[in-house]
């Protein structure tokens, strides 16, 4: 089985403000794994997903892939992007930028297949990226069914190297485009926080423990603590590693490690050459 293929984005886009519906952001994160960062591209390349393709990368039923993505697509050709930065680490921009992620976006019905162009504004951000971008897999994100999990997983991955991410509410709700959605903290953290972390840590290789600090008596940051997930443990218990000359008569006879016929002394001889659970 090959490996996944690999989603990267200038850290300019993975700041920006937007929304997208899940299914949206699967047509478009396939697509931007398609791009060949480190080559120029224009904004004639087209890129091409599937519903079965979606379905089998997202692990969900074929018919509910064929039924969304028609949807999904339209949906998609008017969606727009708040830039506030340059791409490849060249600062702010000198005025704000609303741009669309896609020029054209063709739906073939008989092959349930979605075709589309990235804007030439778009392009920049996904090509020719040599510093300041962010990448993972994409199958890291793709069972994820919270449009807010995938955002945080990009926010996250940002820092990878570091481990630890602090971020203003008030700047989160605005990439997420959230503002006058979800006013009180507790309801942010019941159906934006706490689904997104949880979907992180179900789906994704990152394990992550966030926290929340205040200004005055007010929330307003919250930190967040990553890294890769601990290997599961094996079941069952590992041979437990014997003590040179510890082992006597009364060891052999309590744990029946004799074999019949075998005098103590052919046992110790026997079982000093290999691993003793002792437990």
């Amino acid at each position: 089985m090959g490996s996944s293929p690999m989603v990267y984005k200038s850290n300019a886009l993975v700041e920006a403000a937007y929304r997208l519906s899940v299914q949206e952001q699967r047509i478009v994160l396939a697509c931007i794994s398609q791009v060949k960062r480190n080559e120029p591209v224009t904004d004639e390349v087209m890129y091409s997903v599937t519903a079965e393709e979606i379905a089998t990368m997202a692990g969900v039923p074929i018919e509910s892939s064929y039924n969304q993505l028609k949807e999904a697509a339209l949906r998609l050709k008017r969606r727009e992007v708040r830039l506030t930065q340059e791409p490849n680490g060249k600062g702010k921009r000198p005025s704000v930028m609303i741009t669309g992620w896609v020029q054209t976006i063709i739906y073939r019905e008989g092959e349930g297949r979605v075709e589309l162009r990235f804007t030439k504004d778009m392009l920049p951000y996904l090509t020719e990226l040599t510093k300041q971008f962010t990448k993972y897999a994409l199958a890291d994100v793709a069972k994820m069914d919270s449009t807010h999990a995938i955002r945080l997983y990009e926010l996250l991955m940002q820092w990878d190297s570091i481990g630890q991410r602090e971020i203003e509410i008030d700047q989160l709700r605005e990439w997420f485009q959230l503002e006058g959605r979800y006013p009180s903290i507790k309801d942010f953290k019941k159906w934006v926080l706490d689904p997104a972390v949880t979907q992180i840590n179900e789906h994704s290789p990152l394990q992550v423990e966030w926290a929340q600090r205040k200004t005055g008596r007010k929330v307003t940051h919250l930190l967040f603590s990553f890294g890769p997930k601990k290997p599961a443990k094996a079941v069952g218990k590992a041979p437990a590693k014997r003590k040179a000359g510890k082992l006597t008569d009364a060891d052999i006879a309590q744990q029946g490690l004799a074999l019949p016929g075998e005098s103590w002394a052919e046992a110790r001889a026997r079982l000093n050459q290999m691993p003793l659970d002792l437990a």
